[in-house]
């Protein structure tokens, strides 16, 4: 399984990015999809997740500003990332996590940074 995360970049503040992860080597209509992050000196958090069903979560601090999507036939999912603050500055993690048995994958991160 693979996972691999794009279209994180340089930004300045109350810009967008829109990033991607694309899946190989897993059904991905069987897994749950969702975008984690890590700050510099600081755990990894859940930014939004979004479930076989595509119903949606976020974490507080992002509410109505990003908005995770899936495509199935193209086995991806989306983060699309609006009025960005600097303290969304982190590397972008994606994970996949099965329905039934919670087997969890991770991609390697992209990098966002936001400048103010």
């Amino acid at each position: 399984v693979q996972l691999q995360a794009s279209g994180g970049g340089l930004v300045q503040a109350r810009g967008s990015l829109r990033l991607s992860c694309a899946a190989s080597g897993s059904i991905f209509s069987f897994y749950h999809m969702g975008w984690y992050r890590q700050a510099p000196g600081k755990e990894r958090e859940l930014v939004a997740a979004i479930t076989t069903g595509s119903t949606t979560d976020y974490t507080d601090s992002v509410k109505g500003r990003f908005t995770i999507s899936r495509d199935n036939a193209k086995n991806t999912v989306y983060l699309q990332m609006n009025s960005l603050k600097p303290e969304d500055t982190a590397v972008y993690y994606c994970n996949e996590t099965h329905i039934r048995t919670w087997t969890n994958y991770w991609g390697k991160g992209t990098l966002v940074t936001v400048s103010s």
